[in-house]
């Protein structure tokens, strides 16, 4: 043990670092590079119907929405019963139906057997919700 010990423990971990680069230095070659290997992609629509059973029951929520409107706090403490509030939607327009507040149909309002319900009118297709998050 005639390594010298130095008092600086910045000055021993930079020698430490630089023998262990002196060593992988001497163990590797800069010529000789080792290929990477990858597996081989496998066509997935083999499998998609084995992971489609897997989400089938998975719960989501589902919610429908009539409009919106931005209110500030004042104006919201100041609601009563009989208040009125202001949507961004006309009378008539569809409401949006919305799956983990993901839009992805619209509809109109239906009564059945004294319960609310919504008929799809339109249901949004996949790459128009991506145009949407834009």
């Amino acid at each position: 043990m005639s390594e010298e010990k130095t008092s600086d423990p910045n000055e021993a971990l930079a020698d430490e670092w630089a023998a262990a680069l002196g060593e992988q230095g001497e163990t590797e070659s800069d010529d000789e590079a080792a290929a990477a290997s990858f597996d081989e992609l496998q066509d997935e629509s083999v499998n998609e119907a084995v992971n489609m059973d897997a989400i089938l029951d998975v719960p989501v929520t589902i919610s429908m929405e009539i409009g919106r409107t931005k209110i500030n706090i004042r104006n919201l403490l100041q609601l009563n019963q009989g208040s009125v509030v202001e949507l961004d939607r006309l009378a008539g327009e569809p409401m949006d139906v919305l799956v983990n507040g993901t839009l992805i149909a619209q509809g109109e309002v239906v009564v059945v057997n004294e319960k609310f319900g919504l008929r799809l009118t339109d249901i949004i297709s996949p790459s128009e919700r991506v145009k949407r998050l834009s």
